[in-house]
């Protein structure tokens, strides 16, 4: 018996010994102290903290440079000629574009985010998958604007296919016009009806840091968003599978369809914390000394705000003090707002900046606390004048003027310039104009008060919106003033469509004296997916990754 028990009894063992030896190793392979799966919710702030672009590219310091926006450019404001450098210690003002952003792992993240919410209770439709729709038209558009073709039917598979083919432009385009349709009518029915969404976490939105987990209100953004799209499709209107004047007018003629932001308490804006040092605006005192007098206003910003009597300059610009100081010019005269021209050479700017010559970025506005402005990502002024732009175009019935006043008025508001009333300025005034290393704690600051009447500023000939070719460049020149320090490459994306307002070059802006047209593809496409890379560029840029190749979009 005892025998026949041992003979039983080590098959038994040698079935836990291995059975043992597979636990162990699978043990081995898990890490206990980390989560096994990343809830929607976390997932999804992450998401919206990679789509923010920021003033100044969030890296203007030791501390700001440990912000995680791996995907903002500290020259998106120099590529729009809002404001440009002086000195080349802190950066230059060419269009040396390179490959730009990259928002496939972010992508993979949104993937993830919606996986998440289907296997925690989720419905089919559900608050994450309608975001996800947002997302992959949001993220897929901005690289294709930047770059051209690019992966998407093919992307985010992972392992299953690392070489995936690029999409066409037009395919891209019409693809994420699409998403935005799927996503305004998905989140239309969770906002009627929440229940369909499903149970538990999956069919809850959490972890929204724009808007406390508004459905209602993300929709707007998603409608809005939809317009600016439309708008940069306007040179590929007349194509029938686009059909976006259909599209436009579809939206313009039914809002309770398709909700629009309705004022600038909609904006989509990234709101910085006094609390948390890298979440710092950009500009904040410590930093003062450092580069509050290497940024001044660009020509191309200062020279249309002057031609328009525009007393947005007050609040975002100094006057030149040399205009003030030397020349003794009224602070507050329009001529006394004098920005760089971005072609000069650097070595010269830097000369007449030493000098006091040109105006410098507010530093009162944007120096003298840690929370700045909210920046703006999608927001109701430029909506404004993107249905402005397309009832312009002939795209849909109403009054363009309208929303073009309502545009300038909501631009205006947001730095608390009055309709009627009086604004204070408040101006840098150096008590030792060699001093070029100030700081904000002894900073001297002159204000000045300024009436501020509409009628008057409206009446001028060149604000007045006129019909036509006329007020077209009426409505782009107020967008382009409106978008000053926000939402990214839009100032760039729209001169780069429509030529207003006029960018000038020279020796500073490099790219020979251009305007780059587009950005270059990833080192990674160049190395990883070569075959398809190539495709995509002989079949677009005659097979040169060129920044100055014109994209599909553009023609």
């Amino acid at each position: 018996m005892k025998k026949i028990s041992g003979i039983y009894l080590l098959p038994v063992l040698v079935l836990l010994v291995v059975s043992s030896c597979k636990k162990s190793f699978k043990d081995d392979t898990v890490n206990n102290n980390l989560p096994n799966s990343v809830p929607s919710a976390l997932l999804l702030t992450g998401v919206l903290t990679n789509l923010v672009d920021l003033p100044d590219g969030a890296t203007s310091s030791s501390t700001q440079s440990a912000m995680v926006y791996p995907n903002a450019s500290n020259k998106d404001e120099i590529w729009g000629q809002y404001y440009i450098y002086n000195y080349d210690y802190y950066g230059n003002n060419t269009y040396d574009f390179d490959s730009g952003a990259d928002y496939y792992t972010t992508l993979t993240n949104v993937v993830a985010m919606e996986s998440q919410a289907t296997a925690s209770g989720g419905a089919a439709i559900n608050p994450y998958e309608a975001m996800g729709k947002f997302f992959r038209a949001y993220f897929f558009s901005k690289m294709s604007l930047e770059r051209g073709d690019i992966p998407m039917t093919q992307a985010l598979q992972g392992l299953k296919n690392l070489t995936p083919a690029y999409d066409t432009q037009k395919s891209v385009m019409i693809q994420c016009l699409a998403w935005l349709e799927s996503a305004n009518s998905d989140m239309a029915q969770l906002i009627n009806n929440p229940n369909i969404g499903g149970t538990g976490a999956g069919a809850t939105l959490g972890g929204d840091i724009f808007y406390g987990n508004s459905l209602a209100q993300w929709q707007k953004v998603v409608n809005t968003f939809r317009i600016r799209l439309l708008l940069e499709l306007s040179k590929q209107a007349a194509d029938p599978d686009l059909n976006v004047p259909a599209q436009f007018a579809k939206i313009i003629a039914d809002p309770v369809t398709y909700p629009l932001m309705q004022s600038s308490s909609d904006n989509m804006q990234y709101v910085f914390l006094e609390s948390v040092n890298t979440n710092y605006y950009p500009q904040y005192p410590e930093v003062f000394g450092q580069s509050g007098s290497r940024q001044n206003l660009s020509l191309t910003y200062t020279a249309l705000a002057g031609s328009l009597n525009d007393p947005r300059v007050y609040a975002v610009a100094e006057p030149s003090r040399y205009q003030v100081d030397t020349l003794h010019n009224s602070p507050t005269a329009f001529s006394s707002f004098v920005g760089a021209d971005p072609g000069l050479d650097l070595g010269t700017m830097y000369n007449n900046a030493g000098l006091q010559r040109y105006s410098f970025i507010n530093r009162k506005r944007y120096y003298s606390t840690h929370v700045g402005e909210p920046s703006i990502q999608i927001g109701y002024p430029e909506l404004m004048f993107n249905i402005a732009e397309g009832i312009n175009r002939g795209w849909a019935a109403g009054n363009a003027e309208t929303y073009y006043i309502a545009g300038i008025q909501a631009s205006m508001a947001s730095y608390g310039i009055p309709v009627n009333g009086t604004y204070t300025a408040s101006f840098y005034h150096p008590v030792n104009i060699n001093d070029t290393y100030p700081t904000e704690d002894n900073a001297n600051y002159n204000t000045y008060t300024i009436n501020i009447n509409w009628n008057t500023y409206y009446a001028q000939p060149s604000v007045q919106y006129t019909a036509g070719a006329t007020g077209l460049t009426e409505i782009l020149q107020q967008k382009y003033l409106a978008l000053f320090r926000h939402s990214g490459l839009e100032a760039y994306f729209n001169y780069r469509r429509t030529g207003v307002p006029t960018f000038t070059t020279g020796p500073g802006t490099d790219n020979g004296q251009r305007i780059a047209m587009r950005f270059q593809y990833p080192l990674s496409d160049r190395s990883g997916n070569t075959v398809n890379y190539e495709k995509a560029l002989a079949s677009q840029y005659g097979g040169n990754d060129d920044i100055n190749g014109i994209m599909w979009i553009l023609k």
